[in-house]
């Protein structure tokens, strides 16, 4: 079994000058699509090379205060008015700002196993498959668990 046989080729991208904004409607666009909740998505140029990938944690890691562990000491705060600022500044960032862009991709005929192994060592959730610098699938760590654990079904 190879990427070729677990990788999702439907797949959304962004770019990378699109607004954080609107990457989060494209985020449940595509959750919506899928039928399925989507947390990552690729980020590719012009010319649909990829160049990062950008998941919610990214987005909640920004948007975090930096002392929420205060908020409970401090009286007067209130924190939703602090976190609806956060938001609204959030908003104007671009993808390209926050998107990882130390990505690993795999080939179409990269074994299961190394996909499995590249996962639980690097902690990748979401894996592009690569073809000669194009992307031609995703593989989702789902789409492994339940490939690997089918036979006990």
């Amino acid at each position: 079994m190879f990427a070729r046989d677990l990788m999702d080729t439907r797949f959304h991208t962004l770019r990378p000058h699109q607004s954080i904004g609107e990457a989060v409607r494209m985020f449940h666009r595509a959750s919506e699509e899928e039928g399925k909740r989507i947390f990552g998505l690729m980020v590719t140029d012009d010319e649909d090379h990829l160049v990062g990938m950008l998941s919610m944690y990214d987005i909640l890691v920004f948007v975090q205060p930096k002392h929420v562990h205060l908020w409970g000491e401090v009286e007067e705060f209130e924190p939703d008015s602090a976190f609806d600022a956060m938001l609204e500044r959030v908003k104007s960032i671009q993808v390209g700002d926050l998107m990882t862009t130390e990505v690993v991709t795999v080939k179409p005929d990269t074994h299961f196993i190394v996909i499995a192994d590249l996962r639980i060592k690097r902690h990748i959730r979401r894996l592009p498959v690569a073809d000669g610098g194009n992307v031609v699938g995703i593989v989702y760590v789902s789409d492994v668990f339940h490939r690997l654990f089918k036979k006990f079904v």
